[in-house]
């Protein structure tokens, strides 16, 4: 693994959390007509705070589409997943919570799961599948899962709506990141007159779109740990999905690293949950005036 694709990655898995932790301490305090709608995206661009973690966010993604650049999908992808802990690190010192026995555990199964499946999968780089069928089953099953749960959400607002809405959220983002990938590739090969000729770019700014409406919209129904964790779960595995499924990405096969690799991905899993449920994730807004909506 190229230590610059490390230091990318997780650089980007930095700004990525802190953008997180401001973007919900603003929306929380948006007005509920707004959900689900582009006015709540115009109303929070009124926020500094919120502006703050919308630049921290773009600056991760750059950062995360330079990693993509330089390495897999399938090895990126747990990395940036270890923006929950970036997250944490900064709630933690908010609320002034200790990490405890639960958030050390959430720490070393998500920091242990990611080092699992990378040592055990040994992502790399293959020839990209040509077949369309395959290209366009993978993208359609990811996104199609992804309008499933949002119109879930849409049509029964419950307490699981902030969840439903992150994991349709992660999911676009995971495809939006395989997409950046292809992107890359077409630019280094086309140039800029073969880029803007192929779609994958354009549908790379409509998922981040689609995206942030969903993740803000998230953190406006609930807290950051019934959001961040689904989020921070769902994206890796969509983007390991999407670059195994036509990317052409190659993981060892054999039944021992395959064990491994579900280890893996379990404790990521595992270890997000613990996270997002530690007391050091705000339960609800964070009450302070720079957070507030009506200061402008």
């Amino acid at each position: 693994m190229s230590v610059l694709v490390l230091v990318l990655a997780v650089s980007a898995a930095c700004c990525l959390g802190f953008g997180f932790v401001f973007q919900q301490a603003a929306a929380a305090h948006a007005p509920k007509r707004d959900y689900l709608t582009f006015r709540l995206l115009l109303d929070l661009m009124k926020v500094r705070s919120w502006l703050a973690g919308i630049a921290l966010m773009v600056c991760g993604m750059v950062l995360g589409a330079l990693a993509l650049g330089k390495g897999e999908v399938s090895l990126v992808e747990p990395l940036l997943a270890t923006n929950l802990l970036f997250a944490m690190a900064l709630s933690r010192h908010r609320t002034g919570q200790r990490l405890g026995r639960q958030g050390w555990a959430g720490l070393w199964l998500l920091a242990g799961g990611v080092a699992a499946f990378l040592v055990a999968g040994e992502p790399q780089g293959g020839r990209a599948v040509a077949a369309p069928l395959r290209h366009w089953l993978v993208v359609g099953v990811v996104a199609g899962l992804a309008l499933l749960l949002t119109a879930i959400a849409k049509r029964r607002r419950s307490t699981a709506s902030p969840a439903l809405l992150a994991v349709a959220a992660g999911l676009l983002y995971g495809l939006q990141d395989a997409l950046t990938r292809v992107s890359g590739q077409r630019f280094s090969e086309s140039g800029l007159a073969g880029l803007l000729t192929s779609w994958q770019p354009y549908a790379v700014v409509v998922l981040g779109v689609t995206g942030l409406l969903l993740v803000q919209s998230a953190f406006e129904t609930g807290p950051l740990r019934m959001s961040l964790p689904a989020l921070t779960a769902a994206q890796p595995l969509a983007g390991i999905a999407c670059g195994i499924g036509f990317m052409g990405d190659q993981v060892r096969t054999d039944a021992g690293a395959l064990a491994w690799q579900a280890a893996g991905l379990a404790a990521i899993v595992a270890g997000i949950v613990l996270l997002g449920l530690h007391p050091a994730m705000p339960a609800g807004p964070v009450r302070r005036g720079t957070h507030s909506l009506q200061r402008r």
